[in-house]
């Protein structure tokens, strides 16, 4: 997000803990194409499942060695929403500025193998307090070397997955919370019957709805059509899928991680 601009999504963020195996083996089974696992410089690890646009991470902490202590702290499953930002340092001022507490920039990076070539993806992230957005955290992400992150062949997935395209967000005060989303993302929200929307400038919607604890609690995913992660989601233990309803969406849970995803066709 350049400075001035409103913001479009990075990505969205599960956080698995030691769990990465299985949550990684659960996925490719309903199949994601995942990213080769990374191991960030900071103490966590991650896998990827790439669109051209924003993408959702799997994140975790390894069995052994050095342990992010930010990922450990952080609740289990769906808990990171992650704005795009062509300038960390521009990002911080313009935060600083509507009085969003952020941290200063913190540089870092994971290494990448392409075409047998070891080369090094890096990052520079700024962080909202956690106390400002309860449901879930909140931060901007510079991507210093995209092209070793959008790769072509991590863009196509068995299933048909496409994009993401909202996350809802539940809240004791739906309006207010999403005025501080509004805020970060440099976006106007619209009010709505139930709570409100603050539309991203790729057409992701934050939905902030009431509920009993604010928390992000529901990803809504595209697909090319629902039949193949449908029949994926059918032969997958663990996960269980309901519809599509008349409004065409239907709902992948994942209990085990915690994950309730809606998933709707593009065709």
């Amino acid at each position: 997000m350049a400075d001035g601009t409103a913001a479009a999504l990075d990505h969205v963020v599960v956080n698995v803990l030691l769990g990465m195996d299985e949550a990684a083996a659960i996925f490719a089974a309903l199949g994601f194409q995942l990213t080769p696992l990374g191991r960030h410089s900071l103490g966590s690890i991650n896998h990827l499942m790439m669109t051209p646009g924003g993408y959702l991470e799997l994140v975790g902490v390894p069995a052994e060695g050095k342990q992010r202590q930010e990922v450990l702290d952080s609740p289990f499953g769906l808990n990171g929403l992650v704005l795009k930002s062509d300038d960390a340092d521009a990002t911080y001022a313009r935060l600083d500025v509507a009085g969003l507490d952020p941290s200063p920039p913190v540089a870092f990076s994971r290494p990448v193998e392409i075409d047998g070539q070891a080369l090094e993806a890096r990052f520079r992230t700024v962080r909202v307090p956690t106390a400002r957005f309860p449901a879930g955290r909140v931060y901007f992400c510079e991507h210093l070397t995209p092209e070793l992150v959008w790769r072509p062949e991590w863009l196509t997935h068995p299933n048909g997955f496409v994009r993401l395209d909202r996350i809802e967000v539940t809240s004791g005060e739906p309006q207010s919370d999403a005025a501080g989303y509004a805020a970060a993302a440099g976006v106007n929200l619209r009010l709505t019957e139930s709570g409100a929307t603050v539309a991203l400038s790729d057409d992701f919607a934050i939905d902030v709805v009431p509920g009993e604890r604010p928390r992000f609690a529901t990803l809504g995913l595209s697909f090319d059509g629902l039949d193949a992660i449908a029949a994926r989601a059918a032969a997958t233990p663990g996960a269980d899928w309901t519809g599509p309803g008349s409004d065409g969406t239907a709902t992948l849970a994942i209990p085990s991680l915690d994950l309730t995803l809606a998933c709707r066709s593009v065709r």
